[in-house]
Order: structure tokens, then C-alpha cells, then sequence
């Protein structure tokens, strides 16, 4: 800009309203004249205008005295408070499953959609569901690839990547507010600015911006925080501790009215001996030294208030150097306590007051120090560099941007209000199964990435834009959901276990079945089904129907007994095996049946007394006498001892008393020849004479005598 002219500025804060006249000339600024004015009530809150008739008339009072000097002003440079910026961390999350390489527009997206959600939740936290805000810049905090975090996700792949951001905004109502108390005060806005912009602007120029480095405008009772790194400003924060904080505490320790204890904290600033009276009337002069240490723990709360907000706004991390501005920032030690908790030497914390700003020319009007640093910066940041509206068409809706960094397509999508997360397609739904009990996930497809045009030309969602630029986005292609069959699961054909049973080759086949009902693997599988392929564990899982290993069993007066004897034997590899016992491919399984079930057989097995026998010599001959103690009945009919029994059948046993034999025993076992002509007869027993029911034992000798008959 060549020649001469007036720039008007207003610095319109909490307390007061600062005007300032300056006039430009080239490159260089000079401050013609300044006017300040308190608020007559509380017309100001937080650097939001809650009453914009008494603000306007205020603003209008400065006007006036500016042009009783100067002539008419028309036009004006002003600064939304950087205590009106809100700041707020969000996150967003996106599926990338099966996703190639992520690149700078994927990650664009996806910290677009955090900014986006932090919007809402700005929203939701308002009363006014209505309230609407331009997003002035945001920072990532971190990224995320499985839970984990990381670096950077250019180039990653995994599963699920996430962006955590802090977003900062400004409430559109804040614009329209200034902007609205101006034209009451008959003023038109030239240039709008953002307060920590104009002392940024003015203190670090552009090359030292890719420093991080933190700012903090301290006022009376908000302290400001800006954060410049990669040669923008890249977040920004508010505390609500300032200058009052250290005012206060001389109030409270020395029992000073406000007035009285604002006066001793500037005084502070520049004499080492201080003298005031108390509200008990009692006049002090105490050393500066004293005064301060009295009162640290006030200076200690301010630095750490101020120290905790750069750290939340730079990503946890102390910045490479701190600039201090405002009346605030000339609190005795306040410099070297931010150092201290920022680990920071203490020639890295400093205060830069007015002689620090490089296009401003010597003037007659007395400006030091550093709270004249914003005022100042405001008139030139404002005419240098001010902040514009610029308005595109995205999607045929005319969307405006307040412009107060590099603009992109993104920016212009998150003003026009569409859903970051839905411009790319969604993801195919995965097919969940299970296989055996473990848990397996096939997912869809991935959608495709939204296409975006600009001016008609294919571009990405970082690329600039600039006023009248027309933007069109079209939604990604949804992914196709995931569709599997039973081998495409299993991966491959189930192999088969072949065996030796009986001297014939056994193939056995798994076992596969869905949700318990028998499958092929052809079969196309629906999520959350359930697949179970087995393959027999046991021998008895082998056999068919025919090969029937029931043990064999008696029930004896009722008894139930098993009988291993007659039940049929089974042998694995010429070992004996039960039908519990697991096998391996290529074993050898083989039985044998069980011997044949006879009554002689079961009373062997049982050990039954089944006989009463003895042996006698008869006529010299050797004879067997026996009685039977034990018979067996099936059915109510008797059974001889090579009587077949079949499995299950009942048996009835018939026990008979054992007694001794007797001689008339031998005549059911010997066939008795009366000799010719033989009359009558006499036993004998061992050669002596006996009787038919004398006892007999084993070994005994019996025999008949005969007489010769006597005829008479």
C-alpha cells in the first residue's frame, strides 16, 4: 500500500473500550491518538457483547472524542476476544479392514469427522441448540491404529484407526453481535481480526511460525493462549485467572479495598518500596521483595492455570518458547514461575511489550509496555491481514467461511453441514461364524472413498479453496457384504482317517454340521452361524449297527450279572481295548467273540457246587455215585448242563440240600443180577455185614452176597 492513511481501531474488552488512531504509511504504523472508556455495567461477558445497546453507546463515546481531533470516522478495524474461542477434543474412528495403504486424504477425513464431532458436541453442551460456530483451527492430539498409538497412520494399515483432535471455534453470534453494536454506533466494520491473531501477527511473523512457540495475553480476568506451529496458529485457549487473581491476593493479605490493592500491584511494577493504607486506616511501606512472597501463592496458581491450558492446547507438550502480553503479564515472577513448570530456561519465557513490534514508527503519544500489544496489533493485523468471508457452493448450497486460515475443501464441507462419516461408503457387513468353537470374522468390502470435484476437476479434501469456488461431493460406494461357504471357511477339503477293522480297509469321513444339522461344504454360510466338524474320538463312535458289543448279561434269581466270558472281545493293534479307548489312522481294530454261553460253562465261571459225588469199589468195580445240589431253570423248565443261554436271559436257580449217601445209593447207578437159584442175600460195607441205609463214604468196598436157595 503507498501513501498515507488513517486506520481506526477499537479494542472492545471486558472493562473498557480502547480506541486507537493510527496512521499508516507504506508498510510502517503510527499512533496518532488513543481514547479509553470503562463500561458503565456489565455489558460484556467473556468477551461476548450480552448488551449491544450499552456497548455501541460506549463505543460511540470513543468515537466521538477521536473525531473532535481528527474528523469524521466511518469505518473500523475490530477483534472477536480470544476468550469468546471455544475449544473442545473429540475423536473419530474408522473401520480400514482389508484397506490398502491409508493415504493423506483418508487421514484428512478422518480428522475432519473428529472437528466434526467436537462441533456437536459443542452444540449439545449449549442452551441454544441454534448457536453456531466457525472452526478457526484444530490440532491433532494424537492418533490411534488397533488401540495403540502412534505416530502417524500415513502409509499404516490395521483394523481401526483413530483421530483424537482439539478443535477451537468461534460462536457466529459473537460476529454478529460486534458487527450489530458497530452499526448502532454508526460505524461500518472494515476488518474483523481474532485477538490472539493481531498480537501474533505483530510479535511472529510468518517465518517464526513454524516454531512452536505459545502466546498468552494476560488480561484482568482471562488469560489468553495461542499456539503457532508449522507456520499457522494451531490452536487456541482461554484461562479464566489473570491480572485480578494477583490483586486479589494483596486484598486478602493486607486488608485492601480493590482500588487501593490494583494501585500497590502496579506500583509493584516499578518501585521497590510500596506504601498504602489499609481499610482499618493503618498506613504500610513494605519492601517489593516482601510483597511477593507474600502473595506467590497467588502467582504460582496464575502460572499454573496458564501453563496447564498451553500444554492441553499443544498436544501435552511444553512449546519451544512463551510470549507474554497484556497488563497481566508484568506480575512480579510470573515469567520464571511459567518457566518452572513448563521446564522451560527461564530466557525461553518473555515479555514483549509494544517496542517489540516492528512497523510501528516512535509517536508523541505515550504507548509502552505490553498491554498495548493487542489494541495495536488489532489495527495493523486487521488492515495487513484481515479476516474475510469467503463463500463457495458446495453440493448447490451457497455456504459463507470466516477465513482466519488456510480454507480448504474440508472446511467448506464441515460448513455446509455434511456428515464427514457418511462421505465414505460404508463397509460390507462382516459375516461372523464360529468354527469349532473359535470365533471367526470374514469382512466385507470396503466402501469407496467420496468423489470430489472442484470447479469440475477432480481434487481431495485438503486441497485450498477461494471465494466463488464451486465444490461437488459425491458419497462413496457402499461395500458388499461378506459371503462364504463352509470351505471357504475351512480353507480346504476335511480329510479323511482310513483304518483296518476286521482285516477290511475303514475310510472315516468328519462329521460337519451347522447350527447341529448335518452340511456339505458347499453350503453358504448366514452370520452367527455355528460350524462343528469332527471326526470320531472313540472306537465305539467306529462301529455300525451290526457290530453289536452289548456285553453279555444273566439275570440270576433276578440278579443282573455281566458276564466277560461270553461278551465280545475287542483289540487294537493286538492290544486289548475297550470301546472308550480313542484310535489314530491306520490302526488295526479287530474282535473276537466271546465263548459259548452253556449252563456247564456258567457254573464253571461261577464256581458253582453244581454235583455231590463219591466213589465206591462195587463187586470190584470201581462206581461213581453222584446227587445233584444246584439245577437250573429257564422259563419254569429245567436245563441240562449243555443247555445253550442266551443274552438277557432270566435263570432260576434250584439249590437241594447235600447229605450223605447211603448204601441203597449204589442200586441207582448198578444194575442187580439176582443169580440163579440164589435164595436170599446180605449187604456188606468193608467186608462187614450192613444195612441199606447205613452211610457210605468215598472208597468204601460194598457187595452182595447171594445164599443158595433151600428147597424143602
Amino acid at each position: 500500500m503507498n501513501g498515507n492513511s488513517k486506520v481506526f481501531a477499537l479494542d472492545i474488552g471486558t472493562r473498557s473500550v480502547v480506541g486507537l488512531l493510527l496512521e499508516q504509511q507504506n508498510e510502517q504504523f503510527k499512533v496518532l491518538d488513543m481514547v479509553t472508556k470503562e463500561h458503565e455495567e456489565r455489558a460484556m461477558l467473556d468477551g461476548q457483547i450480552h448488551d449491544i445497546l450499552a456497548v455501541s453507546k460506549v463505543i460511540e463515546h470513543v468515537k466521538l472524542e477521536l473525531e473532535k481531533k481528527h474528523g469524521p470516522l466511518t469505518k473500523v478495524c475490530v477483534a472477536a476476544a480470544g476468550r469468546a474461542l471455544k475449544t473442545q477434543t473429540a475423536h473419530s474412528t474408522q473401520d480400514i479392514k482389508g484397506k490398502s495403504l491409508l493415504t493423506e486424504n483418508d487421514i484428512f477425513l478422518l480428522e475432519l469427522a473428529a472437528v466434526q464431532d467436537a462441533q456437536a458436541q459443542l452444540l449439545k453442551n449449549e442452551q441454544d441448540s441454534a448457536n453456531q460456530y466457525f472452526c478457526v483451527g484444530y490440532s491433532i492430539l494424537r492418533y490411534y491404529l488397533d488401540g495403540q498409538e502412534i505416530g502417524s497412520l500415513l502409509d499404516q494399515r490395521g483394523e481401526i484407526a483413530t483421530a483424537e483432535v482439539i478443535a477451537t471455534f468461534l460462536p457466529k453470534i459473537v460476529v454478529e453481535s460486534l458487527i450489530s453494536a458497530l452499526q448502532r454506533a454508526n460505524l461500518q466494520l472494515e476488518a474483523l481480526t481474532l485477538e490472539p491473531i493481531a498480537a501474533i501477527n505483530v510479535l511472529i511473523p510468518p517465518s517464526m511460525r513454524r516454531l512452536n512457540v505459545a502466546l498468552v495475553d494476560i488480561g484482568a480476568g482471562t488469560s489468553d493462549v495461542a499456539i503457532t506451529r508449522d507456520g499457522t496458529v494451531t490452536a487456541y485457549g482461554m484461562v479464566p485467572v489473570a491480572g485480578d487473581e494477583i490483586t486479589e491476593g494483596l486484598s486478602d493479605h493486607y486488608l485492601l479495598d480493590f482500588p487501593q490493592a490494583e494501585k500497590a500491584k502496579r506500583e509493584m511494577i516499578h518501585k521497590d518500596q510500596i506504601t498504602f493504607t489499609d481499610i482499618l486506616g493503618f498506613e504500610h511501606t513494605l519492601m517489593k521483595e516482601s510483597m511477593i512472597e507474600q502473595i506467590r501463592p497467588y502467582i504460582e496458581k496464575l502460572a499454573k492455570a496458564i501453563t496447564d491450558e498451553i500444554k492441553h492446547q499443544n498436544n501435552r507438550q511444553s512449546p519451544r518458547a512463551v510470549m507474554l502480553v497484556g497488563g497481566g503479564s508484568l506480575t512480579p515472577t510470573l515469567t520464571s514461575a511459567i518457566a518452572q513448570y513448563l521446564d522451560l530456561p527461564e530466557n525461553r519465557v518473555a515479555i514483549r511489550g509494544v517496542d517489540a513490534i516492528s512497523q510501528l514508527q516512535q509517536s508523541d503519544i505515550s504507548i509502552n509496555g505490553p498491554e498495548f500489544v493487542t489494541p495495536i496489533g488489532i489495527a495493523i493485523a486487521a488492515k495487513q491481514k484481515p479476516i474475510e468471508y469467503v463463500s463457495v457452493t458446495v453440493n448447490e448450497l451457497q455456504v459463507r467461511l470466516f477465513d482466519v486460515k488456510k480454507l480448504t475443501i474440508g472446511d467448506s464441507l464441515l460448513a455446509a453441514g455434511i456428515s464427514i462419516n457418511k462421505l465414505v461408503g460404508k463397509p460390507g457387513l462382516a459375516l461372523m461364524v464360529t468354527v469349532n468353537g473359535k470365533h471367526i470374522t470374514l469382512p466385507g468390502s470396503l466402501g469407496s472413498a467420496p468423489e470430489i470435484y472442484k470447479n469440475g476437476k477432480p481434487a481431495q479434501s485438503y486441497d485450498s479453496i477461494q471465494n466463488g469456488d464451486t465444490i461437488e461431493v459425491k458419497q462413496g460406494v457402499d461395500g458388499v457384504s461378506a459371503s462364504a461357504t463352509v470351505r471357504d471357511v475351512i480353507g480346504k477339503d476335511l480329510p479323511s482317517i482310513k483304518l483296518e477293522v476286521n482285516g477290511t480297509t475303514r475310510v472315516i469321513d468328519p462329521t460337519l454340521l451347522i447350527n447341529e444339522k448335518k452340511a456339505s461344504l458347499d453350503d453358504y454360510l448366514n452370520d452367527r452361524d455355528k460350524i462343528v466338524f469332527n471326526y470320531p474320538s472313540i472306537i465305539k463312535e467306529l462301529l455300525t449297527e451290526e457290530e453289536d458289543f452289548t456285553p453279555f448279561v444273566l439275570y440270576l434269581n433276578d440278579e443282573k450279572t455281566q458276564f466277560e466270558h461270553f461278551s465280545k472281545k475287542l483289540y487294537v493293534n493286538g492290544k486289548k481295548a475297550s470301546l472308550q479307548d480313542g484310535f489314530s489312522p491306520g490302526d488295526v481294530i479287530e474282535w473276537k467273540e466271546g465263548s459259548e454261553a452253556t449252563v456247564k460253562m456258567l457254573s464253571v465261571i461261577q464256581n458253582y457246587e453244581t454235583k455231590q459225588e463219591i466213589s465206591v469199589q462195587y463187586n470190584g468195580q470201581k462206581i461213581v455215585l453222584h446227587k445233584t445240589l444246584l439245577e437250573f431253570y429257564r422259563n419254569g423248565v429245567l436245563l441240562t448242563e449243555e443247555e445253550t443261554l442266551a443274552n438277557g436271559d432270566h435263570i432260576q436257580l434250584m439249590v437241594r440240600r447235600k447229605e450223605p449217601f447211603i448204601f441203597q445209593d449204589i442200586f441207582r447207578f448198578v444194575e442187580i443180577e439176582k443169580p440163579l437159584g440164589a435164595g436170599s442175600f446180605k449187604l456188606q460195607k468193608n467186608g462187614e455185614e450192613s444195612s441199606f441205609y447205613d452211610y457210605i463214604q468215598q472208597g468204601d468196598e460194598l457187595d452182595i452176597k447171594w445164599e443158595k436157595k433151600v428147597y424143602q
